[in-house]
């Protein structure tokens, strides 16, 4: 009997020896497996993360040069003043139309900077208010300056000798088309100002050729 529970317990341990490394072996496969979920949750959020900074960045880098460039090509709204530049005179000073008026005779033509700083005439109608267009100086032929010959009641360009009406319009070439238009209105603060004419011109009955 004694020799029978000597056995029997020598049995039972190499049993237990026997099944404790598979129960660890299980454990440690079952830690691996949870750290390396955690590990690859820890990085998915990285990743995540990494992505939305990335797509942030693109985003800002765009819209900094995108922006700029599409608003170079919509054209600012014409007709109230509204998205125009404030007339100035040689000093860069901005014209207020009640001094400029008090200042010009009846159907006197003066320079002012104009949209995109281009000379842009000021026309005083005969009753002593302001005309509601201005007129680009710049000839159309070559580019030169045109100056109004108040005597000749007509633009007269020195360079080749083309000449424009009151209005601006062709009267002798070479210049091909007439002088470019721009809105003229006075603001509520006073000022003068040039926005862009948008609309056919009046002068021809077609879509403006600076357009």
């Amino acid at each position: 009997m004694k020799l029978l529970s000597i056995v029997t317990a020598l049995v039972a341990a190499g049993s237990a020896a026997a099944f404790a490394p598979s129960n660890m072996a299980a454990r440690t496969s079952v830690s691996t497996s949870m750290a390396a979920s955690e590990e690859l949750y820890i990085d998915e959020d990285r990743r995540f993360l990494m992505n939305l900074i990335l797509v942030g960045s693109a985003a800002v880098t765009v819209g900094a040069i995108g922006i700029p460039y599409i608003a170079f090509f919509v054209p600012p709204g014409s007709g109230s003043g509204a998205g125009g530049s404030p007339a100035k005179d040689a000093l860069g000073n901005d014209i207020f139309a009640q001094a400029y008026l008090e200042s010009k005779s009846a159907n006197d033509r003066s320079l002012a900077q104009g949209l995109k700083g281009d000379a842009t005439y000021l026309i005083v109608k005969e009753d002593k208010t302001l005309e509601t267009y201005g007129l680009n100086a710049v000839c159309t032929h070559l580019g030169c300056v045109v100056p109004w010959s108040g005597a000749n009641n007509k633009f007269m360009c020195p360079c080749h000798g083309s000449q424009y009406a009151p209005n601006g319009a062709v009267v002798r070439g070479p210049a091909p088309l007439p002088l470019a238009l721009a809105h003229c209105d006075t603001a509520e603060d006073g000022k003068i100002i040039f926005s862009p004419w948008t609309e056919p011109d009046f002068r021809t009955g077609e879509k403006g050729w600076w357009n």
